[in-house]
């Protein structure tokens, strides 16, 4: 049983999941946090709960973080990595919700909302405000990603032209949203009349808007912040609102948050403001809850898709979701039929693989390294505590393929030895292929022994008695040689792990040269 806890507040919705208990305690103070914490294998929060490198070293059981929302600033990324715990969180969720905020506040600031709201509430009726619309515009956004792209769409509805800037989306994506692309944000700001932000906040994105920038946008323009307070420098947009340079801004976010009743934002009269709104609707909430708690659930169960620290693009890890079982237990079968210090592991993608293979190198690292640790190794810390060892990771591609649409090759290389193995997947099957030079088919799961040697007849008779005499049941044999009457290579799967002494009677064997069990 996964026991769960869950320090802050949020809907969590009333789905059961078999096998894992919540504990749900929000406002729960530091001090109880420390003291209960390693009781725990997932801990869920959102922003209130600082998940630092001290509360780390009390979760002494904790597997998953999973923080219900976007952003990570409360959880310690690396302290988190380096003790092999998957950081999750929900970026998609509050997707909607943020992008239709950041555009209400661009059609208010557009049309006067909030200045004729004040003025009305206040005895006056003035019908002389002067708005502009948004059809024929062109909206310049900042950053491409989920809520960008959402906001892009809204626009088209509109009628608008949409340009963006974002460094690290390709143009296929830009291209699907109906989106120009361009390469510098210099060229983009003269042509919009208005311009919103969605990127994360970061030593990069820190002030990117600043004062320069905002005198780039023409005449008139009118700026949008829903994404994170200090992307757009306050005091400059402030300036040029005074000016008049900037025409009107919808703020939502600010640096310090809540700002001082005399912020030059927080006052001026042709700002339209909501207090970090973005994620706030039932719907979004409702969607953070119940995602989180399902994605810690399956990053509990092996499913690391969505684990921001593991470097993985959910789509390509999808995409592999057959060859990584595979790669695991190639990995896990080398690391113990080869002998001596392990010094090199090389992964060869042979094929066509159209998605990002990072995944496949993880899984290959978490199987080589695993056998050799006695704690708890995932695709976020297999590459690490490999490295620890002192083992070097090597990949590469070929588009040779051995007669497959797409393979795997894994090469273990030791101080004594070298030995290899080939997968691939068959009909939706992982498939070990070949072991050393000798082809065979095997599926890579449970107990099996790795036996060479001269191809003789009356060695798996042999072997088999020997066995039947200990109690230990074949479950499948699995036949490869270079030539009849050569060497040999066969593997025997069990249904139960020989023992020690069971192997010791097997390398006694004069028809054997060789002997080695593992467990897939």
């Amino acid at each position: 049983m996964w026991r769960v806890l869950v320090t802050d507040q949020m809907q969590l919705g009333d789905e059961q999941y078999e096998g894992m208990e919540l504990d749900y305690r929000p406002g729960m103070e530091r001090a109880e946090i420390l003291e209960q914490i390693g009781k725990y294998d997932a801990l869920i929060t959102r922003s209130r709960t600082q998940v630092d490198a001290e509360l780390l070293t009390h979760a002494d059981k904790l597997r998953v973080i999973g923080r219900g929302g976007v952003g990570v600033d409360n959880i310690d990324l690396e302290e988190a990595s380096r003790r092999g715990i998957l950081v999750i969180n929900v970026p998609e969720a509050n997707t909607r919700s943020a992008a239709e905020l950041a555009f209400a506040l661009m059609l208010a600031a557009a049309r006067m909302v909030a200045v004729s709201d004040r003025e009305i509430r206040q005895g006056v009726w003035n019908r002389k405000r002067l708005g502009v619309e948004l059809l024929d515009k062109r909206l310049g956004i900042v950053g491409l990603g989920r809520i960008g792209g959402q906001v892009s769409q809204f626009a088209r509805a509109f009628g608008m032209e949409v340009l963006a800037y974002d460094p690290y989306i390709n143009a296929n994506r830009a291209e699907k949203l109906g989106v120009k692309l361009v390469d510098r944000l210099e060229a983009m700001l003269p042509e919009v009349q208005f311009l919103t932000v969605h990127t994360p906040l970061n030593d990069e994105t820190r002030g990117m808007i600043g004062r320069r920038e905002l005198y780039l946008l023409p005449h008139g323009a009118i700026v949008v912040n829903a994404a994170r307070g200090g992307i757009i420098e306050e005091e400059a947009l402030a300036d040029l609102l005074d000016e008049g340079h900037i025409a009107a801004a919808g703020i939502d976010v600010f640096a310090s948050e809540p700002p001082a009743p005399d912020h030059p934002l927080a006052v001026h009269e042709r700002v339209v403001h909501t207090a970090h709104l973005g994620a706030n609707t039932a719907e979004a909430q409702m969607r953070v809850g119940r995602g989180i708690v399902s994605r810690v659930y399956e990053a509990l169960a092996g499913n690391y898709a969505y684990a921001i620290n593991a470097g993985f693009d959910p789509e390509s890890f999808r995409a592999l979701k057959d060859w990584l079982p595979l790669a695991e237990a190639m990995g896990r079968l080398l690391a113990q039929i080869t002998r001596g210090r392990v010094q090199k592991l090389e992964v060869s993608l042979l094929g066509e693989f159209e998605s990002d293979t990072e995944p496949l190198l993880a899984a290959a690292a978490k199987g080589v390294v695993e056998p050799a640790l006695d704690e708890l190794v995932n695709y976020v810390s297999a590459r690490p505590r490999l490295q620890e060892r002192g083992v070097r990771l090597v990949s590469r591609k070929d588009p040779d393929a051995h007669g497959y649409a797409q393979a795997l090759e894994l090469r273990i290389q030791t101080d004594e030895e070298e030995r290899r193995v080939l997968g691939t997947v068959l009909a939706g099957r992982p498939r070990i292929v070949a072991i050393d030079e000798y082809a065979l088919e095997l599926v890579p799961e449970g107990h099996v022994l790795v036996c060479v040697n001269r191809d003789r007849p009356g060695v798996v008779g042999e072997v088999g008695t020997l066995l039947g005499s200990a109690g230990v049941n074949i479950a499948g044999l699995q036949l490869g040689r270079d030539a009849p009457g050569g060497r040999a290579l066969f593997v025997l799967a069990v249904d139960q792990p020989p023992g020690d002494e069971i192997i010791a009677k097997l390398r006694g064997l004069e028809l054997l040269e060789r002997v080695d069990a593992a467990a897939l």
